[in-house]
């Protein structure tokens, strides 16, 4: 098993040369420009990690790791229509660039684009990462829609919040690992246990994305500093700052989220200021880090070797401080 940065490179370049000359130019130009923006592209490293924590070649889980990033933009694209997001990694997003129907299509072909990857392998193979990727797709919809209905509703829980982060992100986290040793044809068990360590570490990693939002630096964050605050989002930040605020606060914060101002520099300024005065900032912090030690308690029961536990415990402190 190789450090974090091989697996990044070999990406990095698989992807640098990845380019769909088909026509129409303007269904297949949007992909791969969103793909050509680069990003984390935590997902398709995980999945060529885990191959090889299994001692499989990750050359062997290239398609499998293609697959991921293609699902993971195509809901990305349909995420910034449905927040009517500028950004994206610090570029125009695909539906500001082109338009809206463009960028439902490409999504759309996205998704096609990423089950033909999977006919690359055997009919075992396939089978078992064609039925963990339809049941992980329908999981990210569903996730989804809970997001979209949380910012109507004022009684959003905190377990409700968590599950909606579980399956609108973590599971696919989860499911590229799982692909990885599935790839490997590593043991159920095994292949099970890599999937909880990448559903904690994937509810980690959006605990941490809500907080960037918020707290983030513009220039390295790569998307527009407070989003969620815009959108009205319930997110762990919020949800703790209701938990924790006296009752002059909580209407402060209440009325904040009920308005849409023409200029939104002072809301989001006045609820970061609250996020950050009642505590709730430190408390989702500590979320963070209790959902990637999580993550590494399942390390432990897993039948590798212990440098290979190592590394990924290097990779998910890694992602604990990431600051994009």
């Amino acid at each position: 098993m190789h450090p974090v940065h091989y697996y990044q490179t070999l990406i990095a370049e698989h992807f640098s040369t990845l380019s769909i000359e088909k026509e129409p130019r303007n269904l297949y130009d949007p992909i791969t420009y969103i793909l050509s923006l680069g990003g984390k592209r935590m997902r398709p490293v995980l999945t060529l990690m885990a191959a090889e924590v299994f001692d499989t070649d990750a050359g062997k889980a290239m398609a499998a790791a293609t697959a991921v990033e293609l699902f993971h933009n195509f809901s990305l694209i349909h995420d910034d229509i449905m927040d009517d997001a500028p950004l994206r990694r610090g570029n125009e997003t695909v539906h500001e660039k082109w338009d809206i129907n463009t960028g439902i299509l490409s999504g759309d072909a996205m998704l096609i684009l990423a089950y033909q990857y999977f006919e690359q392998y055997e009919p075992v193979v396939f089978s078992a990462l064609a039925k963990l990727f339809s049941k992980t797709a329908l999981e990210v919809c569903e996730g989804q829609q809970w997001d979209v209905d949380f910012e109507q509703r004022d009684d959003v829980t905190i377990p409700e919040y968590l599950k909606m982060i579980e399956y609108k992100t973590a599971v696919l986290v989860a499911a590229a690992m799982k692909m990885g040793a599935i790839v490997a044809e590593a043991s159920t068990e095994n292949a099970d246990l890599i999937y909880d360590f990448g559903l904690n570490l994937g509810i980690a990693f959006q605990l941490q994305d809500d907080y960037l939002d918020a707290f983030g630096d513009p220039l390295t964050f790569g998307k527009q500093v407070g989003g969620d605050i815009i959108e009205n989002k319930k997110t762990y930040l919020y949800l703790k700052a209701l938990e924790f605020a006296d009752a002059t606060t909580k209407a402060e914060l209440l009325h904040l989220f009920s308005i849409q101002p023409v200029d939104n520099n002072d809301k989001i300024a006045s609820v970061k200021s609250v996020f950050e005065n009642t505590g709730a900032a430190k408390e989702t912090q500590k979320a963070i880090e209790f959902y990637t030690l999580k993550a590494f308690a399942t390390l432990e029961k897993m039948d590798i070797a212990s440098d290979k536990k190592e590394k990924l415990k290097d990779f998910g402190e890694n992602l604990m401080k990431r600051q994009v």
